[in-house]
């Protein structure tokens, strides 16, 4: 069995008419955000499912049946499956690829990482966005196989951006391997996700940006590896003082 683990919807159709064989799982989670806390994993997915209801008001029976249900797909595979894990590269996609093989770091199955190699390094945070079937196929031809030791560097990234160990995280980020291109930068965004995007957004708003559109496309153009969606930039906007007070703190 073939399994493809596409980073999102957006992909879904593409791939489709890719003419790809496998069967397609979708990562439909945003784990860059929220909370991560669990013992075990239906702790951790019963605290998911808490999370997207509060903050995306989806029902925890579709986190359920649309989200977790996926991620269990890549337990117990048999040793002669083949998983192929289509991740971009910035943290967003990286944290989810982390989760999934800390998932896979005990499976038989021959793992891959298939990334957007069609993109040059000053769009590296670009992703699969408009990729065509045919530059999926590209890409697929392209794919990494995952070493054990590879698979173990995955889980272990998880389980610090987990805990939210910076020491760790600074420690992996060392790691050379051609399965994790931009390692570095994107252990460095993780390390400074608490403070970094706010502040980049706080400094987009004062030099004069309001409305959604143009302070989103700033932050791309400023902070791409983090990989932020929509929401997440929403959220930042809206956790930010008012302009006026900046203003006046540093006047």
């Amino acid at each position: 069995m073939t399994l493809h683990v596409l980073p999102g919807d957006a992909q879904v159709q593409e791939f489709a008419e890719s003419g790809i064989d496998g069967e397609m799982l979708v990562c439909r989670e945003c784990l860059v955000e929220g909370d991560l806390s669990g013992a075990d994993l239906h702790e951790f997915f019963k605290n998911r499912a808490a999370f997207i209801n509060s903050g995306y008001h989806e029902a925890r029976a579709t986190y359920d049946s649309r989200v977790a249900s996926q991620f269990k797909s890549l337990l117990h595979l048999a040793a002669d499956t083949e998983v192929n894990l289509w991740f971009e590269y910035e943290l967003f996609c990286s944290v989810n690829m982390w989760f999934c093989l800390d998932l896979l770091a005990d499976t038989a199955a021959d793992v891959y990482r298939v990334a957007p190699v069609h993109l040059n390094v000053e769009h590296r945070w670009d992703g699969f966005g408009g990729a065509t079937g045919e530059i999926l196929r590209r890409c697929f031809e392209s794919r990494t196989r995952l070493t054990r030791d590879e698979i173990r560097l995955g889980a272990d990234l998880w389980r610090a951006y987990k805990a939210g160990d910076r020491d760790a995280l600074r420690r992996l980020s060392a790691a050379s391997s051609p399965a994790f291109p931009y390692l570095k930068e994107v252990c460095q965004a993780a390390i400074d996700k608490n403070s970094r995007p706010a502040e980049v957004i706080r400094q987009i708003q004062a030099g004069g940006a309001s409305n959604f559109a143009e302070i989103f496309r700033e932050f791309r153009h400023r902070a791409g590896v983090y990989g932020f969606g929509d929401g997440q930039v929403k959220a930042l906007m809206d956790a930010a003082p008012p302009a006026s007070d900046d203003r006046e703190r540093n006047g």
